[in-house]
């Protein structure tokens, strides 16, 4: 099954183009280009860089991908961006390639769904089956789990950490790594509560809910403090995989800058 590409597209004859591909009007392709099996690529969408798009995503018009990073230091290197399979783009969605900071790669996983207007910067990771609502606006650097949701205007400063299975409210001001399973919001992001709907869809059990409730208590409304919460959660029973991967994260978040994991500081020369 050959590709359908509109006359008024250009696309690089160097691009790879798979089985079943649809490119619509006024597109651009670019030579290092390759795009999976019945991907469709709407009207004037710009793909560009050394880019690489799996199966069955749909790419809606005037989203631009493998661009440049917005970043003063980077010096044209071929860096570059890899998306799974499954997911859709909305319109005028960007996401740029990565800088020479990292390991040079923009990540964006399977079957997640970016609104209209979300900006995806340099160096990201962005796991699969993600929700990011119109307008969000995710920093270089950032790291995003597995089925997360984002609602619209949200804005993640570089190098935060989104857990697993957490929600986002709108216009939230995420300065901090979100911790997995929680809720937060507010114009600086506040944990408001376990995402305890979010964990009974995926199939979480009422012990995991629970447990992740009591050691809400502790850390946010009780304030005993990571340490204190950690020793009173692990002695009063059996030691639940997510509690242990809540913990985790949280000891990660305070060994970075600002409540940030992944901001390290450099040391001394």
């Amino acid at each position: 099954m050959s590709a359908n590409i509109a006359r008024t597209a250009v696309v690089d004859p160097r691009a790879q183009i798979g089985d079943g591909v649809q490119i619509g009007h006024f597109s651009v392709i670019g030579p290092n280009v390759k795009l999976g099996d019945r991907t469709r690529v709407g009207d004037h969408v710009t793909i560009d860089g050394v880019t690489s798009i799996g199966s069955d995503n749909q790419i809606f018009p005037h989203v631009s991908i493998g661009t440049n990073p917005q970043d003063v230091s980077y010096r044209n290197t071929p860096t570059r961006v890899e998306i799974g399979d499954g997911n859709v783009f909305r319109e005028q969605v960007t996401i740029n390639r990565a800088s020479e900071k990292e390991d040079g790669v923009t990540r964006v996983g399977d079957h997640n769904y970016l609104m209209t207007g979300t900006h995806i910067a340099h160096d990201c990771s962005i796991g699969s089956r993600i929700v990011l609502a119109n307008n969000c606006m995710i920093g270089g650097h950032a790291h995003i789990a597995d089925d997360v949701t984002i609602a619209g205007g949200a804005g993640v400063h570089q190098f935060v950490s989104i857990g697993t299975l957490s929600f986002v409210g709108a216009m939230t001001r995420i300065l901090q790594d979100v911790p997995p399973y929680v809720i937060v919001d507010g114009a600086d992001a506040r944990p408001r509560c376990i995402n305890t709907v979010g964990l009974k869809r995926h199939d979480y059990t009422q012990d995991d809910i629970a447990v992740l409730t009591q050691a809400f208590r502790l850390l946010y409304r009780k304030r005993v403090g990571v340490e204190p919460a950690r020793d009173q959660m692990f002695a009063t029973g059996p030691i639940r995989p997510v509690l242990r991967h809540l913990f985790d994260c949280l000891d990660n978040s305070c060994l970075g800058r600002a409540g940030r994991g992944r901001d390290r500081r450099k040391k001394a020369a």
